[in-house]
């Protein structure tokens, strides 16, 4: 960390702007430690501890307004792509939907200290067609608790991290191999989660078109064919665009819903 205290030094506010956008677009780069060591160059002198926080700030709302308008324009689709990077997109997306379905607007505030939903809930928010003002508020509220939280910590704690880096630096060669141990562990993990989501890939699917033709069908005319809507609250809100003739089914209560489905149907369902 000494090196890092260094560069922060000669080129502090440029790397925590970028460190924290890069972050907050999505990027698997991690911001707290840039906003520890911000902190505590603040507190020794190297940088200022006003312009540290609202550089960070504004880095952080810039990347989720990029992220919330995606949302807002693109739909689901910044949703599946950031979802791509994960092991499972399925189990990706429907967290952090039920993470919205259950904490609401308060999910905003924290979703920064939750790995994962910090970079799906800007999108999902936009997509959710949440107000414009209402979530720069939010995001507002959020990136300050994060950014004042870790950079305080650098800030009052300065000499305990500049012994740490020191002794980070001594023992560097242990660091290392324990950073590849770590990384190690990691691609273990992210190989199992895919190897155990990989029934999330056969799920049956049907083309829109097809299921059109069915619909438009004798077979379909006579109701024996039943499409049910299974979006996130968000989605079927008052003149929220459905199809017609479809039925509701809770998501975060599937397995009760799909209880009460006739069985002599064909049973049809589509979320976001």
């Amino acid at each position: 960390m000494n090196e890092l205290l260094n560069l922060l030094s000669r080129n502090g506010y440029l790397l925590i702007f970028s460190n924290l956008f890069l972050e907050s677009v999505g990027l698997p780069i991690p911001a707290a430690p840039i906003l520890v060591a911000a902190g505590a160059a603040a507190a020794l002198g190297s940088l200022k501890i006003l312009n540290v926080l609202l550089i960070a700030l504004a880095a952080c709302l810039l990347g989720d307004l990029l992220l919330f308008l995606a949302g807002r324009y693109t739909g689901w689709a910044i949703l599946g792509f950031l979802c791509r990077l994960s092991v499972n997109p399925e189990t990706c997306i429907l967290k952090s939907a039920e993470s919205f379905y259950r904490r609401g607007r308060l999910t905003l505030v924290f979703s920064k200290f939750l790995p994962g939903i910090n970079t799906m809930a800007p999108p999902m928010a936009g997509s959710m067609n949440m107000r414009l003002g209402e979530f720069v508020a939010l995001d507002l509220l959020a990136a300050s608790l994060y950014v004042s939280l870790f950079a305080g910590l650098g800030f009052f704690f300065s000499h305990l991290v500049s012994a740490i880096a020191d002794g980070i630096a001594s023992l560097r060669h242990m660091f290392y191999w324990a950073l590849l141990l770590g990384l190690v562990v990691f691609l273990i993990y992210r190989l199992r989660n895919y190897w155990k989501g990989r029934l999330y890939r056969n799920v049956a699917r049907v083309s829109v078109q097809e299921l059109a033709a069915k619909l438009a069908s004798n077979e379909g005319a006579s109701k024996k064919v039943l499409v049910a809507d299974t979006r996130s609250h968000g989605y079927y809100d008052r003149g929220a665009m459905r199809i017609r003739g479809s039925v509701r089914l809770e998501p975060n209560a599937i397995l009760e819903e799909m209880s009460h489905l006739p069985k002599e149907k064909e049973i049809y369902l589509y979320c976001t």
